[in-house]
């Protein structure tokens, strides 16, 4: 079954230690949802930086990556549906889904 990478873009920093925890907890009842699909957890980035041919820029691009995790799935429809039911999906970001391809 292959690895799938889910890079998370948006989403907000809880401003108060409760909506911490409440976020923490939504994360926490997805990962038991998925248990077993797992491959690594993840976490969220800091700022990022876009390396390109004329420079580097501080921007992180358009959308900029805020986190990751990796899991197994099937498919890409597979890792999909997986990431439909994503905290960060239903915070007002979004999951970019690619298939990990082994060298």
């Amino acid at each position: 079954m292959p690895n799938h990478l889910l890079a998370y873009h948006g989403g907000k920093k809880p401003e108060t230690p409760e909506e911490g925890k409440a976020a923490i907890a939504k994360w926490m009842a997805w990962f038991g949802g998925i248990e077993g699909k797992i491959v690594d957890d993840g976490n969220p980035v800091g700022m990022s930086k876009t390396v390109s041919t004329s420079g580097t820029t501080d921007s992180g691009g358009v959308n900029p990556v805020s986190g990751y995790s990796i899991i197994k799935a099937s498919d890409i429809n597979e890792a999909c549906n997986i990431a439909n039911g994503c905290p960060i999906v239903t915070g007002g970001g979004t999951v970019e889904v690619a298939e990990i391809i082994p060298v």
